[in-house]
């Protein structure tokens, strides 16, 4: 069955994501004193009393706002508590019950959905502030003390959102759910591409680059399999990257490619392959993904019959590193191929989890070294002794020799070659390890 989910919600700058880093017990949530922070919804995995929910961090809601960005942060949070088992309404013990906290209060009523009142900041231990007892107004029931910062009262407050949840049957997470992360740089369309998906605007979608700050998960499942997207903020060059906000959202993509099984790497197709497209891409090549390059926005190119053929050996020639790659030429904004990406993506998964077995192996090497014989230096030659497959995801080889100094470089990229044109391997980068006789076995 479905894991519960629990949404946390307030108006901005009550502590909710510190409330939800607290909670996780990882600092996934971007906490800064600035309102506004964290714009789009942000879940993670939670236990409480031997029960796995999700727990969701939203941008806080200022029911009044005219302004773009926090009338977009309003909805999503709208979305949030749609979705939600249970909803944590957290107030500010410093500023007291505001205007704003009971109009949240009406919409949650409005909601008819079950509630917990959480009043945060209070920090101190053993006496009760009686300021709490203003947030009866509410008419939200007992509102439950805690503090973000030192972790007072969260075991209350998760007993009673505990309360609230169904009945377990028992059944375990799907484990065929294959990991997406959708990286490139500002403004490329990551999130139009995962609205287009979803059907919904699950992720917030502006001109303004940098809109998307964290890593957001979004599940998806149809007849090619089931999904997880993880739509990560855009990648900036480095010199651009002075605010504290954004060095942590280029650290918060970084991580979601750690998470993922496969990366789709956007690229504009009105600017063609940038500098920052080659990094955001090594990224994921360097961390051993799976990878897909998405070109998005063709259907605002001036095209004639070569100009797909033209692109595709631009990106060729720039991410040199990542001609394992296929290549999909997209529109987010039309729907243009976009149900291509699904098999691709479960293609690509495939071929990263792919096992060759050791016999095949020496059967390709033994052919291999016969057509292009290893290289020798000063008479000595390199003598590869067998292959074997010690990993995947990337796909892991190990090769024994003779003298690990021969190996040369070329021709570990032959033997690469070698390997992708007999098993395919398309859409993953390839590990070669060289271990020389009498190297000790990791």
């Amino acid at each position: 069955m479905a894991k519960p989910l629990v949404a946390i919600v307030g108006r901005p700058n009550v502590g909710k994501s510190m409330l939800f880093n607290k909670l996780v017990g990882r600092r996934l949530s971007i906490v800064k004193d600035t309102p506004g922070v964290t714009r789009d919804r942000l879940y993670a995995e939670c236990e409480w009393r031997g029960r796995t929910f999700d727990i969701v961090d939203t941008g806080g809601i200022e029911p009044g706002t005219t302004t773009e960005i926090l009338a977009f942060m309003r909805k999503q949070a709208e979305i949030a508590i749609q979705n939600a088992t249970v909803i944590v309404f957290l107030c500010d013990i410093k500023t007291g019950l505001t205007a704003s906290d009971q109009d949240v209060a009406n919409m949650l009523l409005r909601a008819r959905k079950p509630v917990v009142l959480a009043v945060n900041k209070m920090d101190q231990v053993g006496m009760t502030n009686p300021d709490i007892y203003e947030f009866y107004n509410l008419g939200l029931g007992d509102p439950i003390a805690v503090s973000a910062v030192h972790g007072h009262g969260t075991g209350d407050l998760l007993d009673a959102c505990f309360e609230y949840f169904p009945e377990d049957d028992g059944e375990e997470e799907d484990p065929d759910v294959i990991k997406v992360a959708v990286i490139g740089k500002p403004n490329v369309g990551k999130s139009s591409l995962i609205n287009r998906i979803l059907g919904e605007e699950r992720v917030i979608v502006s001109n303004v680059a940098g809109t998307t700050r964290d890593a957001v998960d979004s599940y998806f499942e149809n007849e090619v399999g089931k999904f997880l997207f993880i739509d990560t903020a855009g990648m900036r060059k480095k010199s651009k990257v002075n605010d504290a906000i954004e060095k942590f959202s280029v650290l918060r993509a970084a991580m979601a490619i750690e998470r993922a099984d496969v990366c789709l790497v956007m690229i504009d197709a009105n600017e063609g392959v940038t500098e920052q497209d080659t990094k955001v891409a090594g990224m994921a090549h360097e961390a051993g993904k799976a990878c897909i390059i998405v070109v998005n926005k063709w259907d605002a190119v001036e095209k004639d019959d070569k100009t797909m053929d033209r692109m595709r050996q631009d990106i060729r020639r720039d991410l040199s590193y990542m001609t394992y790659a296929p290549i999909v030429f997209i529109s987010a904004l039309t729907g243009q191929r976009v149900p291509r990406i699904f098999q691709l993506i479960k293609y690509v998964d495939d071929q990263a989890a792919m096992r060759i077995t050791t016999g095949m192996l020496n059967s390709l090497l033994a052919d291999a070294t016969a057509r292009v014989q290893p290289p020798t230096d000063k008479g000595r030659r390199l003598k590869i002794y067998y292959m074997t497959q010690t990993g995947i995801r990337p796909p892991h080889f190990v090769c024994f020799c003779n003298d690990a100094k021969l190996f040369h470089f070329s021709y570990q990229r032959y033997l690469e070659n070698q390997i992708r044109n007999t098993f395919g391997l398309e859409g993953t980068p390839i590990r070669l390890t060289i271990r020389q006789k009498g190297d000790k076995e990791d």
